[in-house]
């Protein structure tokens, strides 16, 4: 039997598990998608126990047919979701959603800790709401007594998907150090505002650190997972790490997070104020980042362009690159569609389409606007003395070549590249199980 890593990549849409032997080349996946159910306050959410019960299914099912032979199991998961479980290890609470709006009045925190900006600041963590892990724990226990009164570990959710096969509580860098709100990035451990709201949270070891356990009678390593963007730059730093050339990531999909792992600068106010922060290596590093929610400005505005235009919703995918129209729109530098913040639903200036040829100058522009905020983002995370060489592009994006070529266009002294395969959550979640595949 070919002995095998399997590693559970959980996104917000797809949910994935693979397979990857000695050499990191995906040998089996499959990919399936869940329904939405409820919360308790009828937001829609994940079916977590439909997803707990698939994944231990795959993992029996891949062990009876005895083609592969499981020595470790990784979990990659989006970030900003938690899980409380009881005395008895038992899950309390629906897996609440992070895009669920919170009524709910956090200013006695941030007065406490030195008002928003400088709490904010300290943790690496723009005042997202829900999107914060930390107050989503001050919410329960401010909110729903009824469940914290039976609270008895709080889990990031990697950590939670380990838990369900090692029985182990544990805690990594990368979940903690994700716009979590609960890290230090100052001293580079938990802010002090757990402590004095008597919440216990375990402490966070080096990701390669996991639990030898039986699996349905296997011995199998579980690790203790890791947060999709974080592991997303684990293959870069691999094979980069004797090489003195710095690169930055763009990760893209539903958010373009633009990832700098050489930024030795701490974060600023101005940056926070931003839309950038800090998310972490598994080994305790900072990877200075800005977070856009641009792939969903992308989709919400090519939906009304079909619309208006009465043409397929996919038309964009059948476009012929224009390297002159990039030329053309870029050295007009308007923004048409965001003349100044983007919308809460998404939305451009769409009464504007009246005065475009046709739908594909309309899309340039659209594409135009979305990659000059990235650009930005870019150029906001580096240090003021830097040496980028590399632009990494993974996800989504790295098939749009309009996107492609206005970034090529706007930065002319970088490499654009695109990582080797594809699924780097999970590449990134297997390589720190390497030494397992021996055991």
């Amino acid at each position: 039997m070919k002995r095998v890593i399997v590693i559970f990549d959980i996104g917000k849409t797809n949910k994935k598990i693979l397979l990857f032997d000695k050499n990191f080349k995906v040998v089996y996946e499959n990919s399936v998608r869940f329904s939405e159910i409820e919360d308790d306050d009828s937001y829609p959410c994940d079916d977590i126990e439909a997803i707990e019960g698939w994944m231990k299914s795959e993992i029996e099912a891949i062990q009876k047919k005895k083609t592969f032979l499981i020595k470790a199991i990784n979990f990659s998961t989006h970030g900003a979701t938690i899980v409380y479980l009881d005395k008895d290890a038992r899950r309390i609470t629906p897996l609440y959603n992070y895009l669920k709006p919170l009524n709910f009045d956090f200013k006695p925190l941030y007065d406490s800790n030195g008002g928003i900006e400088e709490f904010s600041r300290k943790t690496a963590s723009p005042a997202y709401g829900m999107l914060n892990s930390g107050l989503q724990i001050y919410w329960l226990k401010h909110s729903k007594p009824h469940y914290w009164s039976k609270v008895q570990t709080i889990l990031h959710y990697p950590q939670y998907l380990s838990f369900l096969f090692s029985n182990k509580i544990t805690s990594d860098f990368t979940s903690v150090g994700a716009h979590t709100a609960i890290w230090d990035f100052d001293n580079m451990q938990y802010h002090d505002w757990i402590k004095k709201e008597n919440i216990e949270l375990p402490q966070p070891k080096p990701g390669k650190n996991s639990k030898i356990t039986r699996v349905n009678g296997q011995k199998v390593a579980i690790g203790k997972g890791l947060h999709d963007s974080s592991s997303s730059i684990i293959p870069l730093l691999e094979t980069h790490k004797d090489l003195n050339r710095e690169f930055i990531l763009l990760s893209t999909g539903t958010w373009i997070i633009c990832m700098n792992p050489f930024s030795k600068e701490a974060l600023t106010s101005a940056q926070l104020n931003n839309d950038c922060l800090c998310f972490m290596t598994p080994d305790k590093k900072q990877i200075k980042s800005s977070m856009q929610f641009l792939g969903r400005v992308l989709e919400v505005n090519t939906t009304e362009l079909s619309k208006y235009f009465n043409i397929d919703e996919n038309h964009f995918l059948k476009l012929k690159l224009n390297t002159k129209l990039c030329s053309d729109i870029l050295l007009k530098s308007k923004f048409k569609f965001f003349p100044n913040d983007i919308a809460e639903d998404f939305k451009g200036e769409l009464n504007i389409l009246d005065g475009f040829m046709g739908y594909k100058e309309a899309y340039y522009q659209l594409v135009y606007e979305i990659t000059e905020r990235v650009y930005i983002g870019i150029t906001r995370i580096l240090d003021s003395k830097n040496n980028l060489k590399d632009i990494y592009i993974s996800g989504g994006f790295k098939k749009n070549e309009v996107f492609i070529e206005f970034l090529r266009q706007m930065m002319p002294k970088q490499n654009i590249l695109f990582p080797e395969g594809k699924n780097a959550s999970a590449l990134g979640a297997a390589m720190l199980m390497k030494e397992y595949l021996d055991l």
